[in-house]
């Protein structure tokens, strides 16, 4: 399998905490995990296969063009390299009772990124056995990536993360 980039945002919470279980599950050579404020142009460029995790955040807090979402820089820094032959697989976090109208909203972010660059997309998620009103990460009954809720549903993520990453690992291969 070609060597995998795990980048995400927030540091220090529960995105971190799961990017450190997935990586876990790889050989020490086969994954780096990195916050996307430590991602360079030379990673993107040397890593082929990409999961990429992110929290639930309002919709203001993309709309806003200012540095105070790094997510920001990220994207614009895809833009300014090659991606062709790059895979992404996304996995996202939320609250589907506190925030059940935007349960994991960041993995449609991700999607519209990601598709508008032409990198191809893989690990999308059955909706099945969460409870949530309304999400922009999904479609036709599938999220865009992983979904997890590590506050109402983190006796369910270990065995998630483990059914996703057979799926995606297909698709790195």
């Amino acid at each position: 399998m070609k060597k995998i980039a795990l980048m995400f945002w927030p540091e220090e919470g529960n995105v971190d905490e799961t990017g450190e279980k997935i990586a876990a599950r790889f050989g020490e050579n086969e994954i780096i995990k990195l916050s996307i404020i430590h991602t360079t142009k030379e990673i993107l460029k040397e890593y082929d296969n990409w999961i990429v995790g992110g929290s639930t955040v309002g919709s203001h807090v993309w709309e806003d063009a200012d540095d105070s979402n790094k997510w920001h820089g990220f994207f614009k820094m895809l833009d300014e390299i090659d991606t062709t032959g790059k895979v992404v697989a996304f996995y996202g976090l939320g609250d589907q009772i506190l925030y059940p109208h935007h349960f994991v909203d960041g993995l449609g972010v991700f999607q519209e990124e990601f598709e508008k660059r032409n990198i191809k997309i893989v690990g999308q998620w059955s909706a099945e056995g969460y409870n949530f009103s309304d999400s922009e990460g999904i479609s036709n009954g599938y999220f865009f990536g992983l979904a997890l809720d590590q506050d109402q549903q983190r006796e369910l993520s270990d065995e998630r993360i483990d059914r996703w990453l057979e799926i995606i690992k297909k698709e790195f291969n």
